[in-house]
């Protein structure tokens, strides 16, 4: 048994002294005594090399036995020491209503501007914002909804991205294409701010879901491109009392406004009381659009989105803003209720 020992101490010095892993002395060391273990059950009693390593495998059994336990606990108690020290090395998640250290540096910029500061990002943080469409007007507002830390917010198309969507569309990608658009923008909004919760509704909106999703949020951005869905939206939003951002867009030119009966202004059907005649107001596929407009305008309407949940500033309610891109130009025009509204006024 002592020469074994021996041995099997020569084998560990010879694997340190050349450099061997400490798994691979183990091995040899393993193997020896696997052969010393081995020779015993195989070679007949009396045999010089049973008698040279002891005479009986009873004895080496109990060895290895008590071996293969002590590295079973060795293994289990390393693994808990490492599974310990990953829990301590992740930041813990902020409580809620509160950030987490990635957050505050996410945020910063936001912070540090006087008119939002920390309670106005918390207020982003606490908001709920439903954005309908995922194409041309929401794609960038989406986008910076979720990079402007946003808590919740919801998407409703039931479109799948297209081939002539990405030229204009740009929260979506080539691998995109034929997928839904709220999954194919859940997956953009996630990848850019984890911290905020998206719930894609990969349906058409219609009167009998409007209510009680609408119900759900504090705020509404329309970016559809036709009239009976705007006109829903904007009778869901003031039934509700929920504020009201729309855009719009044709060739060169975009406007947006904040339609807000609740607090004095009006409500989208105020302005346009009826759907134009067909022909009049071509979709974009029909009449074209400049790629970076959507862009501009749909960032305008998270702008406007921010200043409504944080109070910031004077939001577009009761005014419209209209950009020209194709003169770089940009004016305002003031809006007025109207008493017989159908929607909002004394009639509605």
């Amino acid at each position: 048994m002592l020469l074994v020992l021996i041995l099997a101490v020569g084998l560990w010095g010879l694997g340190y002294l050349a450099g061997a892993s400490r798994t691979a002395r183990w091995v040899s060391v393993l193997v020896l005594m696997a052969g010393v273990v081995l020779s015993h059950l195989v070679l007949p009693d009396g045999h010089p090399v049973r008698l040279a390593t002891g005479g009986s495998a009873a004895m080496w059994l109990i060895l290895v036995g008590a071996a293969a336990l002590a590295a079973g606990y060795g293994a289990i108690v390393k693994a808990l020491h490492r599974r310990a020290h990953a829990v301590q090395a992740e930041p813990a998640p902020a409580p809620a209503g509160q950030f987490s250290q990635t957050e505050l540096e996410r945020y910063a910029r936001h912070i540090v501007l006087r008119e939002l500061g920390g309670p106005g990002q918390k207020r982003m943080k606490t908001a709920r914002v439903l954005v309908i469409g995922a194409g041309g007007l929401g794609a960038p507002a989406l986008q910076y909804l979720a990079a402007a830390g946003v808590g919740t917010i919801g998407v409703i198309d039931d479109d799948v991205v297209e081939n002539a969507n990405l030229q204009r569309q740009v929260i979506h990608r080539d691998p995109d294409i034929g997928m839904p658009k709220v999954f194919s923008a859940q997956q953009a909004m996630v990848a850019q701010n984890p911290n905020v919760i998206v719930r894609p509704y990969h349906r058409r909106l219609t009167e009998e879901i409007a209510a009680e999703l609408f119900s759900d949020y504090d705020l509404i951005l329309d970016g559809t491109d036709n009239f009976d869905t705007r006109y829903l939206v904007n009778r869901t939003a003031v039934a509700l009392g929920k504020p009201l951002i729309s855009g719009a867009l044709s060739q060169w030119e975009g406007q947006l406004s904040v339609f807000d009966p609740a607090s004095g202004a009006p409500c989208y059907q105020c302005i346009f009381p009826e759907a134009p005649a067909p022909g009049l107001a071509p979709s974009c596929a029909e009449a074209g659009v400049i790629g970076p407009l959507p862009g501009v305008v749909g960032a305008m309407m998270a702008v406007e989105a921010i200043k409504v949940i944080t109070g910031a500033g004077q939001a577009l309610r009761g005014d419209m803003l209209i950009y020209d891109a194709l003169y770089g130009e940009s004016r305002k025009i003031t809006l007025s209720r109207r008493a017989d509204c159908p929607v909002c006024g004394r009639s509605g």
